[in-house]
């Protein structure tokens, strides 16, 4: 341990020794080194010849002196060459027969994760772990109030396998810190705590919408790949919850709050309880759910910092006298190029999407007229309920074979409906443009241009939520 380049016990000087390896690979350090076999061994790697480390020496995988933890992650490009985030951030393993009884601050993602060293480099299966380039250098303490919601996401997850219901586990139990699956399919279940029922393998993680975040901080302020932060208060990100809101209340419990006395409530009785006019928008009863939601301080909900880094979307739904649903609920653009560049589903933008939470706001039509201020009328809708949910793992099921559909049709140069899953066909999910994109133009990867197709769960899929899970 002797002669190191760096001062192990300062962690400035960790961090700026970091720095060197930004833009560069391990084999400009160690021409001569051999490469690691299996998972993991870059972060091994890095460790071994960049921060001489000896791995027999010790029990610890980071700075035990400074109590941080180096974590090697990859970055993607885009079609645009855009720098991506690719996958969540793997922490720890999950021992269910151990971890069921500790607190959160004795945790080994608290112990561990407080404050990481992050080293992202740019994914390419083709070349050795020797030559992939590192792009950034990231010193990451976790902010208090992430702390706070990591804290109620670690509890519910503890709570779960408190119980003997770890097999129950999903990522869309919680906002940041997740359970994500390890290993493949097939594989012997883990035991676990109270239960004779084994579970499959998990780690702890922060979400691929927690580190996209990160990653856009550290686009935003790094100085030649290096980025150094210590307080995100500065953010220019609208922030929807105040440290000390998160100190009394968890996230479920103030959002459900802020919904609360305008529930049973019309739209123009909202409108006049929070002196506001009512909107000539088609996305009225969004706006006004986002001026509930944000306090009439957030433009939207669902790109602030909290939505943001849990990967919580907010969506409204109005439910017809008739009990059907006004419209299906769309999501965002397909991306061909993610698609096809993504050969596993767990590893896809749309299973991220289908694993995160939502927040339904749900109006029911009633026998009123709404005035608009242009002398136009329209049925009008009250607000009935507010819940979280998230998708159950049978319904993932179907959306493997969705996406295995939409994927198929890419890798074959199939962009077009008549290819995709239809609203038709009652699958839960289809493949459409969204009206205002209807003629709208995007790069095929397959070259040339090709139509803007949206992921969409269809209006009986929706409807049966409201109806048998919420």
């Amino acid at each position: 341990m002797a002669n190191l380049p760096y001062d192990e016990k300062d962690i400035s000087s960790i961090f700026n020794y970091s720095k060197q390896l930004v833009n560069k690979c391990l084999r400009d350090f160690a021409p001569n080194a051999e490469e690691h076999k299996g998972k993991g061994s870059l972060g091994q790697l890095v460790e071994e010849l960049f921060f001489k480390y000896d791995l027999n020496s010790r029990q610890e995988a980071d700075f035990a002196f400074v109590n941080a933890e180096l974590k090697c992650t990859p970055l993607k490009k885009s079609a645009k060459e855009e720098l991506l985030i690719k996958e969540r951030l793997v922490c720890s393993m999950i021992n269910y027969t151990a971890d069921w009884d500790k607190p959160f601050e004795q945790s080994h993602f608290y112990k561990k994760c407080l404050i990481m060293l992050i080293m992202f480099y740019l994914h390419n299966p083709k070349v050795s772990k020797l030559d992939l380039q590192f792009l950034f250098a990231v010193l990451w303490k976790i902010p208090q109030k992430d702390l706070l919601i990591i804290r109620d996401d670690y509890e519910k997850i503890i709570t779960k396998i408190r119980n003997g219901q770890a097999h129950t586990l999903s990522e869309g139990d919680t906002m940041y810190l997740g359970a994500c699956r390890k290993g493949q399919k097939g594989e012997s279940l883990m035991p676990q705590h109270n239960n004779e029922v084994g579970a499959p393998r998990r780690a702890w993680s922060l979400k691929t919408a927690y580190m996209r975040t990160v990653l856009d901080e550290v686009k935003k302020n790094n100085q030649e790949g290096a980025y150094c932060n210590y307080d995100f208060s500065k953010s220019k990100i609208e922030m929807m919850f105040s440290v000390r809101e998160l100190k009394n209340k968890t996230v479920d419990e103030i959002l459900l709050g802020r919904f609360k006395k305008y529930c049973g409530k019309t739209y123009q009785q909202i409108c006049d309880m929070l002196k506001i006019e009512p909107s000539k928008s088609k996305s009225k009863y969004f706006i006004i759910s986002n001026t509930i939601a944000g306090k009439g301080k957030v433009g939207n909900v669902n790109k602030s910092e909290e939505f943001l880094k849990s990967g919580l979307t907010m969506k409204t739904i109005r439910v017809k006298k008739t009990g059907s649903i006004k419209e299906a609920m769309s999501f965002e653009n397909i991306d061909y190029q993610e698609v096809l560049d993504c050969e596993e589903w767990t590893d896809s933008r749309l299973y991220e999407i289908f694993t995160n939470r939502f927040l339904f706001v749900i109006f029911r039509e009633t026998d009123n007229v709404l005035q608009l201020s242009d002398g136009k009328t329209e049925p009008e809708y009250k607000l009935e309920k507010v819940a979280f949910w998230t998708m159950p793992q049978e319904d993932l099921q179907v959306a493997q074979q969705y996406w295995n559909n939409i994927r198929q049709n890419i890798l074959d140069n199939h962009i077009a409906p008549e290819y995709f899953w239809s609203a038709k066909k009652n699958q839960n999910f289809h493949v459409r443009p969204k009206a205002m994109i209807a003629d709208d133009l995007t790069k095929n990867p397959h070259g040339g241009k090709v139509k803007k197709y949206c992921y969409w769960f269809n209006q009986k899929y929706v409807k049966n939520i409201i109806e048998n899970e919420l």
